[in-house]
């Protein structure tokens, strides 16, 4: 076994991978019966085209001024700064994701948590009214971490960095390096698989996730690992995609007394779950509604991209079911209301797209905490 690699039992591995290939990076259905179907497939790759919600809503000569557009934004470098950016094929690997011989190797702990005590979450019966499986948790703990000091956290929902195929990213590797290299500070990252209630948990548009990981999950973080967390929300961030991604930015939407760095592939700011009081078009309300009247500004710093063949990609913003408009239109509102924000949009790319997370998760981290340098 690598040094670096998770230490995770193979009931774990065949638990995990296989709730991974069903709902991980998938977009949710909504609650609601007569929402349109969407595609429940993983994450497409540069080769496919669009995919996401049949019928809907069609695209208005406004949409489509509005994704032509996109192909112009000028070209991502490393080292770009606040804005609007595109990538294109061939996507590259990037070199942080390589392990390297000089680099101390941090370690993976991996325990579950069952759902039977949450008082967020109680366990709901999965297909054939089976019991639903232990919450599996995965910690990276940085080389020369020394035990019970605060360090900063980065939380990343459905455990992205953990479990994905080539040509993915490994999470724990990329921190290896960047952390030695002092391009980040010496973090814990919390990697976290969802319970089969995972639509309910993600794309529900509220604080109770962030309070549910609060509450239960980081207490079990800290006694089975001997790790401490800081309380400075300035040093806390969190990662998802799809539906994860909508997680990711609710957290510190909600509580930026916890979290104040987000980073987003393909985000969910779309009408899959919805509240008919706090969020009648479910997360399509952020940047319909809570970003652009939101005043004062909330204390964030938000990393996000969307592929071109994302989900939804044909139909019109009416449906709002369309994710490339979604995360163009999070993007412009985060530009007017003067955010520290990064937006990519990656060519030819698909939903949470392995080859683009390939390439760009280790600079966007780099960029989402570069005023944390060490």
């Amino acid at each position: 076994m690598l040094p670096h690699a998770p230490t995770i039992r193979p009931a774990f591995i065949l638990l995990s991978l296989l709730v991974f290939t069903q709902t991980v990076f998938a977009a949710d259905a909504g609650p609601a019966a007569a929402e349109p179907a969407v595609s429940r497939s993983s994450d497409a790759t540069t080769a496919r085209g669009p995919r996401g919600p049949r019928g809907g809503a069609p695209l208005t000569a406004e949409d489509q001024a509005a994704l032509a557009r996109l192909a112009d934004l000028p070209p991502w470098k490393r080292g770009a700064g606040n804005g609007d950016y595109s990538i294109a094929p061939p996507y590259a690997a990037a070199p942080e994701n390589t392990v390297r011989d000089d680099v101390p190797k941090g370690r993976v702990v991996t325990f579950t948590i069952d759902p039977a005590g949450s008082k967020f979450y109680p366990p709901s019966p999965g297909p054939g009214s089976s019991a639903p499986a232990p919450r599996e948790v995965n910690v990276y703990i940085p080389a020369h971490y020394v035990s019970g000091t605060p360090a900063p956290l980065l939380f990343c929902h459905d455990a992205m960095g953990t479990h994905d195929n080539v040509p993915a990213p490994y999470l724990p590797t990329i921190l290896d390096n960047l952390i030695a290299e002092k391009r980040l500070p010496m973090m814990i990252a919390v990697m976290v698989m969802p319970s089969n209630q995972r639509s309910l948990e993600y794309d529900t548009v509220s604080g109770k996730f962030a309070e549910f990981v609060e509450a239960e999950v980081l207490p079990r973080v800290a006694a089975e690992c001997n790790v401490a967390f800081t309380t400075d929300p300035n040093a806390r961030a969190t990662l998802g995609g799809s539906s994860g991604g909508a997680a990711a930015f609710s957290m510190a939407w909600f509580h930026p007394e916890l979290y104040r760095r987000a980073l987003i592939f393909s985000g969910t700011f779309v009408n899959l779950r919805n509240d008919p009081v706090a969020a009648p078009h479910g997360a399509w309300e952020y940047h319909e509604n809570f970003l652009p009247k939101t005043t004062p500004n909330q204390p964030l710093r938000i990393w996000l991209e969307v592929g071109q063949n994302d989900n939804g990609s044909s139909t019109g913003g009416a449906g709002m079911r369309n994710w490339v408009l979604a995360n163009l239109r999070m993007a412009e509102a985060l530009k007017a209301k003067g955010y520290s924000y990064q937006f990519i949009y990656a060519k030819e790319a698909g939903h949470v797209d392995r080859p683009v997370r390939a390439q760009m998760l280790a600079p966007a981290l780099e960029w989402l905490w570069q005023d944390l340098r060490p």
